[in-house]
């Protein structure tokens, strides 16, 4: 089947079969596709709605083509956000990460530069002095010695090269946000995984179910449509633990926080608008020194990925952990050993 014929199939709202999307997302990641075509695809199967299938298509054949980690025994995870909210929040998930990992959970993220937001999770780490050009080898050094590595997509996708200046061109969402946090060449045990809309989460929960690879996996959208945990009201998302999925809500209430209210001043305290000042809330979050908005989102973040980790644990405990956590800045700590 040709580019143009599956571009049609497409633009009609026809989803692909397992044998159309395989062949697509080869001959994208390929470089087949000139960049209208790419640009057509990924727009057009936006438009209609990614389904599953077409999902695990895309992620069987970039982890084909993927330098991968060896390896690395016993329970870590990736903290991510997928982006595309259009909210441009402050680098939640890598303060949670960061804490995490002075808490002693091992965190192994996967992501790349800023595409749709003020600050992605590579530029805020970058700007911490965190080596962005690591290895394999390198990341399982990095766990071992920090609790925290970070997989730097394009050292580990270079088929990516081929999409990276058509999605920094489109600027907008497209399946690679959604596809980023599903193909961590490290493979971790343990994901949790904020998504843009709340419709985004029954079919990413599906896709991580159909690879039956995870011991548990959270897939959710904040209250606010945020692709992080708010304490605007109740979470959308499914539990992940095989191939069973579990829907849920997770509301900040049941586990011993105070809910703000949606308004566009609540909104406007968690927003950064550059990159300079994505930087400075992400070094007060880890000095402990952050606005109460942040951190206690930050700490929300925490308490639930802490739950992750030690499932035998009460939500309250994990809660009441991670305001510790994040009001003491064991982050910084983390930062300090690989300075």
């Amino acid at each position: 089947m040709t580019t143009s014929t599956i571009l049609d199939r497409l633009a009609e709202r026809h989803h692909l079969s397992p044998e159309e999307a395989e062949q697509a997302f080869a001959s994208l990641l390929d470089g087949e596709m000139t960049s209208a075509q790419a640009g057509a695809f990924l727009l057009t199967l936006r438009t209609k709605g990614e389904t599953a299938q077409e999902m695990s298509a895309a992620v069987q054949g970039a982890l084909k083509r993927a330098h991968l980690v060896p390896p690395i025994s016993g329970d870590y995870a990736d903290v991510v956000g997928t982006g595309g909210d259009g909210k441009h929040c402050f680098n939640c998930s890598t303060a949670t990460a960061l804490t995490l990992a002075g808490l002693g959970c091992r965190i192994v993220k996967h992501g790349n530069r800023a595409v749709s937001s003020s600050s992605g999770a590579a530029d805020a780490l970058e700007s911490l002095g965190y080596p962005l050009g690591q290895d394999a080898a390198g990341i399982a050094r990095s766990v071992q010695q920090h609790n925290f590595a970070f997989c730097f997509a394009p050292h580990f996708h270079p088929s990516f090269k081929n999409i990276g200046p058509i999605r920094r061109e489109l600027g907008v969402r497209t399946l690679f946000n959604l596809l980023g946090p599903m193909i961590n060449p490290s493979r971790p045990p343990l994901m949790m995984l904020g998504v843009a809309s709340p419709a985004l989460v029954p079919g990413i929960a599906e896709v991580l179910a159909q690879g039956a690879s995870y011991k548990r996996a959270l897939v959710f959208c904040g209250a606010g449509e945020y692709d992080e945990l708010t304490l605007f009201g109740a979470a959308t998302a499914c539990l992940v633990q095989g191939r069973e999925v579990q829907p849920l809500e997770l509301h900040p209430a049941d586990w011993g926080l105070t809910p703000r209210a949606l308004t566009p001043e609540n909104e406007a305290a968690l927003r950064v608008d550059t990159r300079e000042a994505a930087v400075a809330a992400l070094q007060s979050l880890l000095a402990g020194s952050a606005s109460a908005d942040m951190a206690e989102m930050v700490a929300f973040n925490v308490a639930v990925a802490l739950r992750l980790f030690h499932p035998e644990l009460s939500k309250q405990e994990c809660t009441a952990r991670a305001l510790r956590a994040v009001k003491d800045g064991v982050g910084s700590q983390v930062v300090r050993s690989w300075s």
